[in-house]
């Protein structure tokens, strides 16, 4: 416990000390860590369009879905009553 081992030539206190010394040396910057920086996705700066244009799509969107369904229905209707009205399975028969 009493005993050190050799002390090593190199010395953290002497780095420090020998580059204070040094006239050539430049200005000593200190190192900072980076300000947080702000995560902005891409889509926040894409061009929005009006709430009337909003709207417009969106509806024509679902006023045609619901057309189309309409038309389907109205088919399968027509289908079902050029079939008679019943559907023949294999063991009615």
């Amino acid at each position: 416990m009493g005993t050190e081992g050799p002390k090593d030539s190199l010395d953290w206190k002497t780095i420090g000390d020998s580059a204070k010394s040094e006239p050539d040396a430049g200005p000593v910057v200190k190192k900072r860590l980076p300000k947080k920086m702000r995560h902005i996705p891409d889509y926040y700066f894409l061009p929005r369009r009006s709430m009337l244009a909003n709207i417009a799509i969106y509806g024509s969107c679902i006023v045609g879905g619901i057309g189309a369904g309409m038309l389907t229905e109205i088919w399968i209707n027509k289908k079902v009553q050029e079939d008679g009205n019943g559907v023949l399975w294999e063991f009615d028969k």
